[in-house]
Formats: structure tokens, sequence, C-alpha cells
């Protein structure tokens, strides 16, 4: 997996490309996050849009992410989930949980 960050109207924006099986990099998003949290990000987007594949591990990662958002009062939002990446976020119901967003501009403007 390939991740780069950028913040965009005091929103996190991680942008997350190829298999999201829970690598060694994974840490590295996870304090891309954590210091975000840190100067009072409230919203993050996660662009998942380039996702090949997830596992287990990469489901982790997500909730991880998710986790740290909503215990300081934040959000995370998913955007443009591949076909196969939204099949499997149905299965486990995760798209119960995370907010799914087609474009960057439903967060950032409101």
């Amino acid at each position: 997996m390939i991740f780069t960050h950028e913040m965009k109207n005091n929103a996190l924006v991680v942008r997350l490309t190829g298999d999201l099986i829970g690598e060694n990099n994974s840490a590295a998003v996870v304090e891309v996050v954590t210091e975000a949290i840190q100067q009072k990000v409230k919203n993050c987007i996660v662009d998942i849009s380039g996702l090949r594949y997830i596992n287990s591990s990469g489901i982790g990662l997500l909730i991880t992410i998710l986790t740290k958002f909503r215990n300081k009062g934040g959000e995370v939002y998913l955007m443009k989930p591949s076909e196969s990446v939204q099949k499997l976020l149905v299965i486990t119901k995760l798209n119960a949980i995370f907010q799914i967003i087609q474009s960057e501009d439903e967060v950032l403007k409101s």
C-alpha cells in the first residue's frame, strides 16, 4: 500500500492505493492520524478509490482511524470505494459504521 496525506480546510485527507493488507506503513498512517488529532483536526477523509483489496488487517486500520477520530468528537469518511471494496464494506456491515462519500466537497463545504 502507498499512502499520501494533506490538510484541506482543517480536514485530514489520506489517500490509500494498492492493497490494504496491514503492511509496515500502517503504523505511519496511524501516526499521521494521531498528529492531526493532536492539532484539533475533527474530520478525516480516507480516499480509498485506489484500493484493489482490503484484508482483515486493513479493516483493522480503518477502524483504528475511525475510533481515534470519534473518541475526540470527529468523523471519518471513506471516499469512492471501488466496487469490490464496496461489496466488502456491505458484507462486513462497515458501510453502516463509516460514512461513504463520493467527493471531498461533501465534507469540505460543510
